[in-house]
């Protein structure tokens, strides 16, 4: 059940067309919220699955109502024009170039939209007086840590990828925002999200394809590799706690905080699916990391985030919803 929303915000969602972003406007319009989506439906995968995610908007179940456009978050007078018409005072910027090793081969669209794309925001959310910006940046920040568990208060500095190297930058220009203006800014560093709507190029979506079809996986490494994966209705929750819990400058880790071996969640897919998984075993690859794992203690402690969904349980409903 969805708590209705007492106070009626009129939220800028970035990348609402995506995987969180879809899920974060329901979430929002089913609690009484009005929400701006804005997303440029690029092809990095299928468009076709972001339209249904748009269509996804129109549930009887909705208090509040959306207004979608379509476009380039580094468009300047197409935000400009967002933020004067409907008085944008929240912001959830989930709009993104995702996925490490694409940003090895390409990184510049990812400086693009990654970058440059969350400082045009923050200007103009400085400019218009936002009162809470929640962006999403991610646990590959830690790079190649070594620590049992990954604590905001880690040093960051050392990313192992271009793509973690703009999510690192990002935190920096969101504290300087915060510094010279006052802005209230959360970043959001997400942990391995799996769940319906995932993009297909990730890990959990290759391997129930292929493994629901009798086709061959690709697993990188020995199988000892571990992720914290999250469940995205264990993000969503806390991604609003955060947009409804402005605190000045602050960055939280949302994830599980109990990370699961890549072999182990092969095996837990396999028997959701009844079906043995034939592995094609390949070298570890460039800016991939050994193990995340979220300590979670600050975002319990100020945000009141709890997740909740377990792996089995989630893995279920990921399996159901693609077979």
């Amino acid at each position: 059940m969805i708590p209705h929303n007492s106070e009626k915000k009129t939220v800028l969602v970035t990348g609402g067309a995506g995987f969180i972003g879809s899920w974060v406007v329901n979430y929002l319009l089913e609690r009484g919220d009005d929400v701006v989506c804005i997303d440029e439906l690029n092809d990095y995968y299928s468009v076709e699955q972001k339209k249904k995610n748009i269509e996804s908007f129109s549930n009887e179940k909705n208090i509040g109502v959306v207004k979608t456009y379509i476009g380039d978050i580094c468009d300047g007078d197409l935000m400009n024009m967002i933020f004067e018409k409907h008085k944008i005072k929240w912001v959830c910027h989930l709009a993104a170039r995702a996925g490490v090793r694409p940003s090895l081969e390409d990184p510049f669209v990812y400086i693009h939209s990654n970058i440059e794309g969350t400082t045009r925001l923050l200007e103009l959310s400085r400019k218009y007086a936002v009162e809470s910006f929640v962006y999403a940046s991610s646990s590959s920040v830690y790079g190649g840590s070594t620590n049992t568990y990954f604590r905001e208060s880690d040093d960051v500095d050392s990313p192992i990828s271009q793509y973690a190297a703009t999510k690192k930058s990002c935190e920096l220009m969101a504290s300087t925002y915060n510094h010279l203006y006052g802005l209230n800014v959360s970043g959001l560093r997400f942990f391995t999200v799996y769940g319906p709507r995932g993009r297909p190029d990730m890990a959990p979506y290759k391997f129930i394809k292929n493994i629901f079809e009798g086709k061959d996986i690709v697993q990188f490494g020995d199988g000892n590799s571990e992720r914290d994966y999250t469940y995205i209705s264990d993000i969503v929750n806390g991604v609003v706690r955060a947009l409804d819990r402005p605190f000045g400058y602050q960055v939280y880790n949302i994830g599980n905080g109990t990370p699961v071996k890549l072999s182990s969640f092969i095996k837990k897919i396999e028997n959701e699916i009844g079906t043995k998984a034939r592995i094609n075993i390949m070298c570890e690859q460039p800016g991939d990391v050994l193990r995340t794992c979220a300590d979670i203690t600050k975002a319990r402690e100020m945000l009141g985030y709890n997740p909740s969904v377990s792996i089995s349980h989630g893995i279920h409903e990921t399996v159901k919803w693609m077979c």
